[in-house]
């Protein structure tokens, strides 16, 4: 028979308690199947911890428990890792209350100190891991004695929190190197890299790979055949972690010699995290386990009291999932998945679109002017497809994908499909009559969207008889890789098309943004100003190479020339030209207008595609700034310093994206912030530019446009309700709140 228990206080009585079930079985082996009530995924919350320990307790004190497991009783998979929703709850100090370093290191050592009570138990410990285990879930995974997966191709291990601008805390940046060596361990956790159960079993950070359905019994018949195995190598006598470790070991010194540099060159100095892991690695490999996590909990509190981890947090992680769960989706729209896709346009965009769309499952027409552009993008889909075989994709699972792209060049071919996408070329005539061709085969009740990144939605609806059904749906290029998607509702855009869209998006598992009308609507209008910054101090006489470099400290992929170059001098050109016939007498001139204009027109220069622009792109070696941007654009005596190309850069970006935000372009600081981050990689250190100017203060953001508007002009004027926020000391996020409250 089985003897179970049940109480969340003594773990004594039957078997289930808040965060699952425990059993204990004739063999006097425990099992704690973890089951958080009410989520979807297994998180590490107080909760859980209190559970746990007190298992803990229960298995340690009962001598007729000889061992125990820990599973999962979730098919999500085994464990997630921290609740990130709750984690600023439970650690951090409420709202008007003084931030206490010792209170604040004591919450964060809570984990490490159950974790190193489960290791430390006087019983063998064994993980049975089915699906993905990850973050702190892997941490507890690493804390028991022998560890079993699931051979499921599916299933991703590891420790990505560097990604959220944290870094392993529960014990897993001195046990995952004690495991594998400083510096295989470094170059995971540093980039957040994931692996697969074949993986982790090579590294030995799995110590049993079992066909999937059977990491339990296996787990179990470990426990029940080792009763004695319950000392972690690092606690025994003679242990040396694998490659060594110390200030005087060749390699370890050699390691941090190439990793700090490394690290600093990728961060620019702006993320806390990897620089905290580093030292807590460095310095916890010289100690002994008991005193090793309480230097990662010294560090981890560190990071985790300063506002760029929360901001991260937030941003990158509990914002984003609100937006791909469908935050934004108008709640009494019954689902509407996409099933057959007419893409007009098989050009890189709607190729691209195609690509994701198919293996998504959607059957896609794909329409172009002769079959030739039609196959060309079907082409494509099979170039991209093809270059991820092993990486996920199999051959098989690339024929299925390419035969639900169908090229097609009679718009009569595309009856029968339940959501179109237009992505012809950036101008209003051409979309015009596709437009209306389309609405001629398939009626106006078909919910259209157009894929643009400029021309107002308003406008273009105009060539649909029911606007309701008409929205803009913004693809980033390339689609495979890139993943945003800015939804743009014009005046009288419907919430049938709403949702249709947002489905979709969910469908080929992007993250959505939700914007109101403009042109440029929020990514491409606040993007462009980083560009033409840069381009305003070029006009200036600043060196080129400075302002590339600051915009690189600053966190940005690439400087602001790099970035005009790839996506075409000759298109923001073009788009320039289309600004000022639109807007007529209201358009204001910029010194970089005139740059632009000489790079195309005087000296031929488009950009990368004509592989000549603001750099030059030898055949034979990597790009490097064009040496005659000197002669057409004077350097001035008196060169900005780092910090003031910078600030200019940054504050350029953070007033048109208050601006967007006041205008009503936008309705809520998380889309802003998720909007710059993934759309055109705003510093993502900051959590986004709201995010980063809660951070800063609105009266500190005022006093600096202030000055900049002094200094520059008028395009830094501080707006009205920035001005408000300050004299007020609201932020953002707090109005936002409030309004929703």
């Amino acid at each position: 028979m089985t003897n179970t228990i049940r109480s969340t206080n003594s773990l004594s009585g039957n078997g289930h308690i808040n965060s699952g079930t425990i059993a204990i079985d004739d063999d006097g082996i425990a099992t704690f199947t973890i089951d958080i009530a009410g989520a979807s995924v297994n998180v590490i919350g107080a909760e859980f911890l209190a559970d746990l320990d007190r298992f803990i307790t229960r298995i340690s004190e009962d001598e007729a428990v000889k061992g125990a497991v820990i599973a999962s009783g979730k098919a999500s998979g085994f464990m997630a890792g921290m609740d990130l929703k709750a984690m600023e709850a439970m650690l951090l100090p409420a709202p008007g209350e003084t931030l206490n370093m010792a209170t604040l290191f004591e919450r964060v050592f809570e984990l490490n100190r159950i974790l190193r009570r489960l290791e430390t138990c006087g019983k063998p410990v064994a993980c049975a891991i089915e699906g993905t285990c990850v973050g702190g879930g892997f941490e507890l995974a690493l804390a028991c004695h022998h560890r079993v997966v699931g051979a499921d191709p599916k299933t991703k291990l590891g420790l990505p929190e560097i990604l959220l601008g944290l870094f392993p805390g529960g014990g897993g940046s001195q046990r995952f190197p004690r495991i594998t060596g400083v510096q295989t361990a470094l170059m995971h956790m540093l980039q957040g890299k994931l692996f697969r159960p074949e993986e982790a079993a090579a590294m030995k950070l799995v110590d049993e790979v079992a066909p999937p359905g059977t990491a339990l019994e296996t787990a179990r018949d470990w426990v029940k055949s080792n009763p004695t195995a319950h000392i972690q190598p690092w606690d025994q006598k003679g242990y040396k972690v694998p490659g060594g470790a110390g200030a005087t070991n060749p390699n370890f010194v050699q390691t941090f010699i190439g990793a700090v540099p490394m690290t600093v060159k990728q961060t620019q100095r702006n993320l806390h995290a990897p620089i905290a892991l580093l030292s807590a690695v460095y310095e916890g490999l010289q100690l002994p386990m008991d005193r090793a996590i309480r230097v990662e909990s010294k560090y981890f509190a560190k990071v985790i009291a300063s506002p760029q981890a929360r901001n991260m947090v937030r941003t990158l992680f509990v914002n984003k999932q609100a937006a791909e769960r469908g935050a934004r989706r108008p709640a009494d729209i019954p689902p509407a998945p996409t099933k057959r896709l007419a893409m007009l346009g098989a050009g890189m965009m709607g190729a691209g679109i195609a690509t994701v769309a198919a293996q998504a499952g959607i059957e896609v027409l794909l329409l172009d002017r002769d079959i030739a552009s039609a196959e060309k993008g079907k082409a494509h889909a099979q170039g991209v497809l093809a270059k991820r075989i092993g990486k996920g994709m199999t051959p098989e699972k690339m024929a299925e994908a390419l035969n639900r792209i169908t090229p097609v060049t009679d718009i009569e071919q595309i009856k029968g499909v339940d959501f179109v996408i237009e992505a012809v070329f950036e101008d209003p005539a051409i979309k015009a009559d596709i437009t209306k061709r389309v609405e001629a085969v398939l009626g106006p009740d078909i919910i259209f969207g157009s894929n643009t990144s400029t021309l107002p939605i308003t406008g273009l609806a105009k060539n649909w008889s029911k606007p309701d059904n008409f929205i803009g749906i913004h693809f980033f290029s390339p689609v495979e890789k890139m993943p945003l998607v800015e939804i743009i509702l014009g005046e009288r855009t419907g919430p049938q098309a709403i949702a249709k869209a947002l489905d979709f998006v969910s469908q080929i598992k992007k993250t959505p943004i939700v914007v109101n009308d403009g042109r440029g609507f929020y990514t491409s209008r606040c993007f462009s100003t980083y560009v033409s910054e840069g381009t305003e101090m070029l006009a200036e006489g600043i060196n080129p190479a400075l302002i590339e470099n600051a915009g690189k400290q600053l966190g940005m992929p690439v400087g602001p020339l790099a970035v005009s170059d790839e996506v075409s001098i000759e298109l923001g050109h073009k788009i320039l030209t289309a600004t000022k016939k639109e807007l007529g007498d209201l358009y204001t001139p910029g010194k970089a207008d005139a740059v632009i204009e000489k790079m195309v027109i005087d000296l031929k220069r488009l950009g990368r595609k004509s592989n000549s622009g603001y750099y030059e792109y030898p055949a034979d070696g990597a790009k490097f700034l064009w040496p005659g941007l000197s002669e057409h654009f004077p350097r001035a005596t008196r060169q900005l310093t780092v910090a003031e190309v910078k600030e200019r850069l940054l504050y350029r970006q953070l007033i048109e994206c208050a601006r967007c935000y006041e205008e009503g372009v936008l309705t809520t600081p998380e889309d802003g912030d998720i909007g710059a981050i993934f759309g055109w990689g705003f510093a993502p250190w900051t959590g986004g530019p709201f995010s980063h100017m809660d951070t800063l203060g609105s009266d500190h953001v005022v006093a600096v446009l202030e000055r900049l508007t002094d200094t520059y002009g008028a395009r830094f004027t501080p707006i009205a309700q920035l001005r408000q926020m300050a004299e007020t000391g609201q932020s953002f996020y707090g109005t936002a709140n409030k309004a929703a409250a």
